[in-house]
């Protein structure tokens, strides 16, 4: 078994963590955060209680997670670092810097980030060829993928042992073999929602409608039938003529869109504030939020 360390004990840290010491691995979270520490065995507990581990499995699950608050004694042990940090580069640079100085010279370095390029975030490294992005999707415990990020100077064998990790564990990791912004899922899953605001924006129907459209069509389909297989699948000939027809017509703008901007100049962000592009109740979010949990979980079954 490998010995892991977890950057950040927040709500990617601690599923990550779940991940490997339910595979039995010895974990290691670190996080400058006391109350962020001391409650990560709990909210792990809730986490495995979601997915309905019994008390007897779950005990040696939870005694496999050490906290430390210092940053360099947790990695000095370290075979595999996976950096979940929030969403910044200066700091996530920083962390890697003083990382880089206090591991193993053999331990891979892992960063987890939805959209910073890898390269931006390893560059300053004097060892940039064993580092690495993993993208896990939140909840990190419950959505099987792992992007692995490679740039340019990333070893074969990093990327071979992260993923031969990762698949062991359960993940079902992809190589993503050239570092641009967005990796492979978020680039697909933006494409698709610039269009959807594009629709609301200009009149075409409402956001409700585009939802329901996805919710209630292909989105149905999309978890056992990737786009390209549907390709396939109703033929590359009428693909390609759909495309003649429809593409030219579709949002093509390289920023962002002036109704989005609109809605978050004016503090309408979402479920957190109460309102978005629909308005929504505390009762509403958390119903929501439930109902995707709920849904992952019953699917993880049926495919299984």
């Amino acid at each position: 078994m490998s010995r892991i360390t977890v950057i950040g004990a927040g709500l990617m840290g601690h599923g990550i963590a779940l991940v490997f010491a339910k595979q039995g691995h010895s974990v290691v979270v670190q996080d400058p955060d006391d109350n962020a520490l001391s409650s990560l065995h709990e909210r792990v507990q809730d986490s495995l209680n979601n997915l309905q581990v019994s008390a007897n499995a779950m005990q040696p699950v939870l005694e496999r997670i050490h906290s430390q608050q210092d940053l360099a004694l947790s990695v000095t042990e370290a075979e595999f670092v996976f950096e979940a940090a929030p969403e910044n580069l200066k700091l996530k640079q920083a962390l890697f810097s003083e990382i880089e100085s206090a591991a193993p010279a053999n331990c891979v370095l892992a960063s987890n980030t939805s959209v910073i390029p890898i390269t931006q975030i390893m560059k300053d490294l004097n060892t940039p060829e064993r580092a690495v992005g993993t993208h896990w999707w939140n909840p990190p415990h419950i959505i099987p993928l792992v992007e692995i990020i490679r740039t340019e100077w990333t070893h074969d064998d990093v990327v071979d042992n992260t993923f031969n990790l990762l698949a062991g564990c359960g993940k079902s990791p992809v190589r993503v073999e050239k570092d641009v912004p967005g990796f492979i899922g978020n680039r697909l899953q933006h494409a698709l929602w610039r269009e959807a605001i594009s629709l609301v924006e200009n009149g075409i129907c409402t956001a409700e409608a585009v939802d329901l459209v996805v919710r209630e069509s292909f989105g149905r389909r999309l978890s056992v039938l990737g786009p390209l297989e549907n390709a396939d699948l109703v033929g590359t000939d009428l693909t390609y003529a759909i495309h003649e027809q429809v593409l030219h017509d579709l949002e093509r703008s390289p920023d962002p869109s002036p109704l989005l901007k609109s809605l978050v100049d004016s503090g309408k962000l979402g479920m957190k504030s109460g309102e978005g592009f629909s308005e929504w109740t505390s009762t509403d979010a958390k119903k929501t939020s439930q109902r995707v949990s709920k849904h992952l979980l019953a699917l993880e079954k049926i495919l299984d």
